[in-house]
């Protein structure tokens, strides 16, 4: 009988096509996929992918199998979670994406106490700032910090909002001097924080007054904790999440200034492939996680 590791396997090279792209999927290596593909070729006694240096092709018979095998697996996996489900098993592995700075803060302690609590689930953590897409790169659940999200196509659900403040090191207060408003800000001195590291608009409000900066004229990037290094060597004023910079705050390499003009909220918020009903791996994880950053560390 194939190993059902093995189908998996192939079902991702024939999905990606590509071997590279399936081992990224799968948090596996490149030479780990190939095996696996070899070792269902061999025990089929037939060739199911066509290899190129530039591309992988199924072959005629690779087509049918997976169109035949596919939706069989999909129904095994279907069983085997509606199973766990009714015995309250929060078994299977999750697959998580979060952003750069805030996963290296907090999901290390959240992963290690889910995994006490929950030994039979298995974690793969994947950072990066980019927006992805949560159902092409097949994530079980994405942490982002965002303003209320507008893809239709995915589930969401808040956390807690993120406040954002405005900071600049001593040094460039020194040299420049301290803005007493918003109309005082130099769009040539402000930090660009976007996902492109091109620039970003600001938009700053006081009462009813509101004002609209656009940053990183002359320094972008699309890290926060890039961004506030750059702020603590003097190159300007940045624009950041306040856990990027509370530990440079209690040291005094950076201060807060403007505290009396805010920007828009952003909320931590967990997004979720379009389910008809969330595992219960993940909705176990989703309420674990809420309660971390709630409750035992507040953002």
């Amino acid at each position: 009988m194939s190993d059902l590791n093995d189908i998996r396997v192939f079902l991702a090279v024939a999905e990606q096509r590509s071997f590279v792209a399936a081992a990224r999927q799968l948090s596996m290596t490149a030479p780990t996929v190939t095996r696996a593909v070899g070792a269902l070729e061999a025990e089929l006694g037939v060739q199911l992918l066509l290899r190129t240096t530039r591309q992988v092709s199924l072959t005629s018979a690779g087509a049918v199998y997976a169109a035949r095998i596919g939706p069989l697996l999909k129904q095994f996996d279907e069983a085997s979670e509606e199973v766990r489900e009714q015995q309250g098993d929060a078994a299977g592995l999750i697959r998580i994406n979060a952003p750069l700075s805030l996963g290296q803060r907090i999901l290390p302690d959240i992963a290690s106490g889910f995994r006490v609590e929950y030994p039979n689930t298995a974690v793969s953590i994947s950072l990066t700032d980019r927006f992805i897409d949560i159902v092409a790169d097949s994530f079980d659940l994405a942490i982002r910090i965002s303003e209320q999200p507008k893809d239709k196509s995915t589930i969401w659900r808040k956390i807690c909002p993120v406040r954002r403040i405005l900071v600049a090191s001593p040094g460039y207060l020194a040299a420049f001097g301290t803005p007493k408003s918003a109309d005082d800000l130099d769009p040539e001195r402000c930090l660009a924080y976007d996902e492109d590291s091109v620039g970003e608009t600001w938009e700053l409000s006081n009462g009813s007054s509101t004002r609209k900066i656009r940053a990183g004229h002359r320094m972008a990037g699309n890290n926060g904790d890039l961004i506030a290094r750059l702020a603590e060597n003097g190159e300007g004023i940045a624009l950041l999440p306040h856990f990027i910079v509370d530990a440079s705050l209690s040291d005094g390499k950076l201060q807060q200034i403007l505290p009396d003009w805010k920007p828009p909220q952003l909320w931590l918020t967990l997004y979720y492939p379009p389910y008809d009903k969330l595992p219960i791996r993940v909705a176990k994880f989703s309420d674990f996680f809420e309660s971390y950053v709630t409750e035992v560390q507040p953002l």
